[in-house]
């Protein structure tokens, strides 16, 4: 059995932090997804997914995104039903989420948004890292294979022998 779900979306509110009687952090908030195609003359349309965050992922989304925020989450599609206020029945589809990343957006100073790709940043169920969300240097490579001449490489010989 197969049950992913891979999703990247704006937050429709800002998640808010809950825990349950035995203590255990969670949050639940609802992504707009938007469609990969646009009818000529109308306008985009986006799909609502609810979402699910348990401990360390919970306090996570509830520390680093905002109403707004672009988040990218991996989890799994999953079905309850519970009883409302009211005594109906309700059933909702969620996911849950296993994975929750950034999606290379930053946050500016004045509290916007702005596109800089590139850094996606996996938080899973690891600590929280680097928490300034300050990009690392790519390693240098050894300074021989940084020009590409062909002085870097050497000749092989041209015998049918392989070493494998």
């Amino acid at each position: 059995m197969l049950n992913r779900v891979i999703l990247m979306g704006r937050l429709v509110s800002a998640p808010e932090l809950k825990t349950t009687p035995s203590g255990v952090s969670v949050t639940s908030f609802r992504i707009a997804v938007d469609r990969n195609y646009v009818k000529q003359g109308e306008e985009r349309k986006a799909d609502f997914f609810d979402i699910v965050c348990w401990r360390n992922q919970a306090e996570f989304v509830c520390r680093y995104f905002g109403k707004g925020s672009m988040i990218a989450i991996d989890g799994q599609l999953q079905s309850r039903t519970y009883q409302a206020k009211d005594g109906t029945n309700r059933y909702v589809v969620e996911v849950v989420a296993d994975n929750v990343s950034f999606t290379g957006e930053r946050r500016d100073n004045s509290g916007g948004y702005n596109q800089s790709y590139g850094t996606n940043q996996s938080y899973g169920n690891q600590s929280y890292g680097n928490q300034s969300y300050q990009q690392e240097a790519p390693a240098q490579q050894p300074a021989s294979y940084q020009s590409g001449a062909n002085s870097d490489f050497q000749d092989m010989p041209l015998d049918d022998d392989l070493p494998f």
